[in-house]
C-alpha cells in the first residue's frame, strides 16, 4: 500500500493555497542565495499598532491566560456590534457574533454549518483562492459568476439572477475585493439586493475583511438594505486593516441560528480563539478609526506609484483598485509569446517564468478563477515596489 492510499479523498482532492504555494516557491529560492522580490501574500508590511500591543500585555498581565466561550469573549462581541453600528450602521446583539481563529475559519464554519452535499454556492470571479476549496470540503457545488477586467471584475444583478436556482445556498464574495481590489458601490449592492431578496432561501455571506482600505469614497455593506438584512452574514476581522494577521482574529455577525450552528462547529474543532488576543482585538475595534488611516493613505500611494509603472507595459491591461492592496491586471495578450525560448501559455506559465528568471514571485490568476490575470500585491515598500516595477518591464520587454 502507497502512502497516498493512506490518505482520504478529500485531502487528495484538496487544492494546496496557490498564495501560499508562491511564497513557499520564492522563500526556496532566496534560501538558495536569489535576490527575490515577494508579491505574492496577502499581509499588510506593517507591524500591529502599538496601543494594540500594549493592550494584548496588559491582557496577559491580567490573566487572560485561559479559556474563553467558544463565540468569544462578551466584551470582544459587543465591540464588534459596537463597531458594526458605528461604522455600517449595522444592529446586532452579542449573540449574533462569533469570533474565530481568522475569517478562514469563519468562512469554513459557515460552510460547515449550512452546505449539504450538493448544495449551491454562487461565488462572484476573481475569488479569493480558498472560497471554492472551503466550500468543496463542505460537500457545496461552486456555481462561478465572472466579471473581466471591462467589468471592473464586478459581476451584475442579471448575472447573479440568471445564477439562482432552488439549489442555492447563500452567495460568496469579497469587497474591497481580493485578488481584483474592486469596490461595490452602495448603488451596485442595492441593485444586487433587489435581484437577491424575493429569493427567501438565499443567504448572502459578505467578506468585508479589507473593510479599512478604501481609497474612494466608503465602504459599503449589502447588509444595510432591508430586503436581505436578515439574510447576510457580515465577516470580518482583524488581519487587514489593523495588520494583525498572525493574532489569527476573525469574526462573523450572523442571523442568530446561524451564530449558534457555527458555535457548535466550532466548539469541536477550535473552541475560542486566543483569550489576550480578544483582548487586545476589543481595544483595536473601539479605537478611533482613524487609528488606520495612516497605513490606508500608504496604500494608496502605492497603488499610484505600481499602477503608472504598468501602464508603461504595453499590453497589459488595467483596471484601477479602489481597495485592499492588490493589483490584478489582464496578461492574456502575452499568451503565445515566449521569453528566453519558453512559450509562455497561461498565467501560470507566466507566473513561474517571471519568478524562475527575474525572481519576482506575483501569483498566477488561475487561482482566483481568472486565468488570464496576474495578481501583483503593493504590500511591500517602496525600494521593493521600484525593483519590481524595473523587473517586470524588462521581462515583459524582452518577450518575442
Amino acid at each position: 500500500m502507497s502512502q497516498q492510499d493512506l490518505l482520504s479523498n478529500t485531502v487528495l482532492n484538496l487544492q494546496e493555497s496557490a498564495t501560499l504555494k508562491m511564497s513557499k516557491m520564492a522563500r526556496e529560492l532566496k534560501a538558495q542565495g536569489h535576490d527575490v522580490i515577494s508579491l505574492s501574500i496577502g499581509e499588510p508590511d506593517f507591524d500591529t499598532p502599538a496601543f494594540i500591543n500594549e493592550a494584548a500585555k496588559q491582557a496577559l498581565d491580567e490573566g487572560y491566560t485561559h479559556y474563553t466561550p467558544v463565540p468569544g469573549l462578551l466584551e470582544l462581541r459587543e465591540a464588534v456590534c459596537t463597531k458594526l453600528k458605528r461604522d455600517n450602521g449595522l444592529t446586532f446583539e452579542p449573540t449574533n457574533i462569533v469570533v474565530s481563529n481568522g475569517a478562514k475559519q469563519t468562512i469554513y464554519n459557515l460552510c460547515q454549518a449550512m452546505i449539504n452535499p450538493g448544495d449551491e454556492v454562487i461565488i462572484f470571479t476573481p475569488y479569493w483562492v480558498s472560497y471554492i476549496e472551503i466550500v468543496k470540503l463542505a460537500g457545496g457545488v461552486p456555481v462561478l459568476v465572472a466579471a473581466d477586467v471591462d467589468q471592473d471584475y464586478k459581476v451584475t444583478p442579471a448575472q447573479v439572477a440568471a445564477a439562482i436556482t432552488d439549489k442555492t445556498k447563500f452567495i460568496l464574495y469579497s469587497s474591497p475585493s481580493n485578488p481584483t481590489g474592486s469596490v461595490y458601490t452602495k448603488k451596485e449592492l442595492e441593485a444586487l439586493a433587489q435581484v437577491i431578496g424575493p429569493h427567501e432561501h438565499v443567504h448572502i455571506v459578505s467578506d468585508e475583511i479589507y473593510e479599512h482600505i478604501v481609497f474612494d469614497g466608503v465602504h459599503e455593506s449589502i447588509a444595510q438594505f432591508e430586503s436581505v438584512r436578515d439574510r447576510t452574514i457580515v465577516v470580518n476581522g482583524m488581519s487587514k486593516g489593523f495588520a494583525m494577521t498572525g493574532w489569527r482574529l476573525g469574526y462573523m455577525a450572523a442571523p442568530k441560528f446561524i451564530a449558534a450552528a457555527c458555535t457548535k462547529i466550532q466548539g469541536q474543532v477550535t473552541s475560542g480563539a486566543t483569550a489576550f488576543g480578544q483582548k487586545a482585538a476589543a481595544t483595536a475595534l473601539l479605537a478611533d478609526p482613524k487609528a488606520t488611516q495612516d497605513m490606508m493613505r500608504t496604500f494608496l500611494g502605492r497603488r499610484e506609484f505600481v499602477i503608472g509603472q504598468l501602464k508603461e507595459i504595453e499590453g497589459l491591461k488595467l483596471s484601477v483598485p479602489e481597495g485592499a492592496f492588490y493589483i490584478f491586471p489582464d496578461c492574456s495578450n502575452f499568451f503565445g509569446k515566449s521569453y528566453k525560448g519558453q512559450v509562455i501559455k497561461d498565467s501560470n506559465d507566466l507566473a513561474a517564468s517571471i519568478l524562475n528568471n527575474v525572481h519576482l514571485a506575483l501569483v498566477a490568476g488561475a487561482a482566483f478563477g481568472a486565468p488570464n490575470c496576474m495578481r501583483i500585491s503593493y504590500a511591500a515598500s517602496q525600494e521593493q515596489l521600484a525593483d519590481a516595477c524595473n523587473r517586470l518591464k524588462e521581462y515583459f520587454g524582452s518577450m518575442v
